[in-house]
């Protein structure tokens, strides 16, 4: 069976569990589709999320496991995307909080939008776009190696969807980035990003 509503200009199709964006007849990104469950091993009740949430305790007391069936996601273990952040892609994640060592359950989730082009992030070595600025087009799995830069404080992300670590080569607490201007990181729990990558839209 299937369910068609209007989506802003094109249309947002859903069918056989699948959600795709068409504009004027040609498929554009996937939408995502994930599900959450109470316990561990995908058991309990659930809830099936299509866009961001930013809290789930009107739908789940608790959340022990999900199923991702399309898109990338970030999720938080506090409401309104706050705390830690996790990036899931497509699979299922049984016991999700031993497979990342989380000791809080999800609280939020934000979609991650398909991107397809060019990727570039101007970064800083100081807040407000001030001190060293290096402009990235890929990814860098440590910023001291490639740029001789200790950290960085503030970035412009021009093109594309961005993860940054506090670690080099991609390990350690991370972030999402969409576009925008990020003046200052000192209200990410006093994060200094290492290493950042882009999120591919081979990743969907």
């Amino acid at each position: 069976m299937e369910n068609t509503v209007d989506f802003v200009k094109g249309q947002c199709t859903a069918m056989l569990g699948q959600a795709f964006i068409y504009n004027r007849g040609h498929r554009v990104f996937d939408l995502g589709q994930v599900t959450f469950y109470e316990d561990r091993n995908f058991q309990g009740r659930s809830y099936e999320c299509m866009s961001d949430c930013g809290d789930f305790s009107s739908y789940l007391s608790r959340c022990h496991s999900c199923r991702v069936e399309s898109g990338c996601w970030m999720m938080y273990d506090h409401p309104n995307y706050m705390g830690n952040g996790y990036f899931f892609r497509k699979g299922e994640y049984a016991d999700y909080m031993s497979m990342f060592g989380m000791s809080n359950c999800i609280r939020s989730c934000r979609m991650i939008p398909m991107h397809r082009g060019s990727y570039r992030m101007r970064i800083y070595e100081r807040e407000n776009f001030m001190g060293q600025m290096y402009e990235m087009m890929d990814d860098c799995d440590n910023v001291m190696d490639r740029y001789r830069m200790s950290h960085c404080q503030s970035c412009h992300v021009m093109d594309g969807h961005w993860l940054m670590y506090e670690q080099p080569h991609y390990r350690g607490r991370m972030s999402y980035f969409r576009p925008g201007e990020y003046r200052s990181f000192s209200n990410m729990g006093g994060m200094r990003f290492m290493s950042m990558r882009r999120i591919m839209d081979s990743w969907y």
